[in-house]
């Protein structure tokens, strides 16, 4: 057992003590890559139907169509996964283990739970939703299709996420990893096997997205079940401590209201896009997959700001959570620029791959998605900055002030922006314009709370501290 102890220790970032940069970049380096193995699972669905499909176009529309709708639903409970993660983070940060045993049980039970309910409704609203949106009538059955597929995978989905969050929060980014490398295996094998041998569709790409989640699903929870110390999971033990499910939904549920209202107003921008229809459908959709595999990587460095922000602020080594705060933000700007004009260089070539070549819509997809690539790419380091300012006030435990933030700043701006400047230029361009514009609006906002807010925070947290020393 002592073995095992260390071996578990070995995988874990000691984030109260030492330099801050190398163990934030040896923290984020295996998240980046899950980042980018969890979005291949979105991106091999639209390679393999838009290169093997045999109605391709019109299956890569409706499956590149699904993401913001997926968005919605799903946030709201992701956002729990966040407040699950700081609350293990902060716990474990002050050497409470049955705090750390608490929270881990109580985010288990929660992820089983809200994977339920949210399949629930995703089933069942799937097609209505996709009216609502305005998704062609070409394309919303096999959308729908794909949907109700994708949704009967959510508890596993939910299970994998959550579990991942509790590793995370212990500074463990490796083993989830490892289990969505296995996972995305499983998914592209599928794809290739259910569409091109067995001439599936929409409905193939979204079994083996399922079967990809149930994979990771089981591994993590066995990895949770085999551990040694707090974060052991025992099915005994599976409830909802209440204090935890409190601390949990603090910062939760802000922060998933919050993801569900960026997701709203990327269904209004995803209805206007619609608008142009298939190929311009198409093509941002294979754009924003491609825009996705920067996101993940400057997304890292989010989840690096709310871990190592908490874990300090729990350890009381507040003047760690101000370096912490910087170190994030001066990477997270190197990543975003670098990896965003890197893609934006290979566009045309990376493009290609989601579209076969022989379709009649190839070229009109391809400069479908380098209109939207020529503006997002380029600017996208400021969504980086966005982020990783509200990973660090959810790191010290202020949640709604970002959601109110982003709710001003994001959705409302968007909604404004479609409103006025799209309908009096309806373009493309235009209307794709409307996110650099509200991410610099929005983090300028978010910096500023961030000095308003945190005098008052810190000097909470030293009375706190000196209390519990005596």
């Amino acid at each position: 057992m002592a073995l095992l102890h260390r071996r578990n220790t070995r995988r874990e970032i000691d984030m109260i003590s030492g330099p801050l940069l190398p163990k934030i970049l040896a923290f984020s380096g295996p998240l980046m890559l899950t980042g980018v193995l969890q979005l291949l699972f979105n991106a091999a669905d639209i390679i393999v139907v838009g290169n093997f499909a045999a109605d391709g176009d019109k299956a890569l529309a409706a499956v590149s169509s699904t993401t913001s709708l997926i968005n919605l639903l799903v946030n709201v409970f992701m956002g729990l996964s966040v407040g699950a993660s700081v609350v293990v983070a902060k716990a474990w940060g002050a050497r409470d283990h049955k705090a750390v045993s608490r929270a881990v049980h109580t985010a288990v039970t929660v992820a089983a739970f809200s994977g339920l309910l949210v399949g629930v409704i995703g089933f069942t609203l799937a097609e209505p939703l996709l009216k609502l949106m305005g998704n062609p009538d070409d394309t919303r059955p096999l959308a729908a299709v794909y949907l109700r597929i994708y949704f009967l995978g959510m508890p596993a989905n939910m299970l994998y996420n959550f579990g991942a969050a509790v590793l995370r929060a212990t500074g463990d980014t490796k083993r989830p990893l490892y289990y969505l490398t296995v996972a995305g295996v499983v998914n592209v094998l599928l794809n290739l096997l259910l569409v091109r041998a067995f001439g599936m569709s929409a409905d193939g790409v979204a079994v083996a997205t399922v079967a990809s989640q149930v994979v990771s699903c089981v591994l993590v929870l066995l990895c949770l079940h085999r551990s040694h110390g707090p974060i052991h999971l025992d099915l005994h033990k599976l409830g909802i401590d209440r204090r935890q499910m409190l601390d949990i939904l603090r910062v939760g549920l802000p922060a998933g209201l919050q993801g569900s209202l960026f997701s709203i107003s990327n269904v209004l921008i995803q209805s206007s896009i619609n608008y142009f229809g298939s190929a311009v459908m198409a093509g941002s959709g294979a754009a924003s997959s491609l825009e996705g595999f920067v996101y993940v990587s400057m997304n890292a460095l989010y989840q690096a700001a709310l871990t190592f922000a908490s874990q300090n602020w729990g350890a009381g080594r507040l003047d760690r959570v101000k370096k912490v705060m910087w170190n994030c933000l001066g990477a997270v700007t190197v990543i975003g620029l670098v990896l965003g004009l890197l893609v934006l260089l290979l566009g045309r070539t990376l493009l290609s791959v989601y579209v076969r070549a022989d379709s009649a819509g190839f070229e009109d997809i391809i400069e479908a998605g380098l209109v939207r690539m020529s503006i997002i790419l380029p600017t996208y380091w400021l969504c980086g900055i966005m982020d990783t300012m509200v990973g660090q006030l959810r790191g010290v435990g202020c949640s709604l002030p970002p959601m109110i933030v982003s709710l001003t700043g994001v959705c409302l701006f968007r909604i404004i922006w479609i409103a006025t400047v799209f309908q009096a230029n309806k373009t493309p361009e235009i209307l794709y314009w409307s996110y650099p514009v509200t991410w610099v609006i929005t983090f300028a906002a978010h910096l500023v709370s961030w000095y308003v807010i945190s005098p008052k925070l810190f000097k909470k947290r030293e009375i706190q501290l000196a209390q519990e020393a005596e």
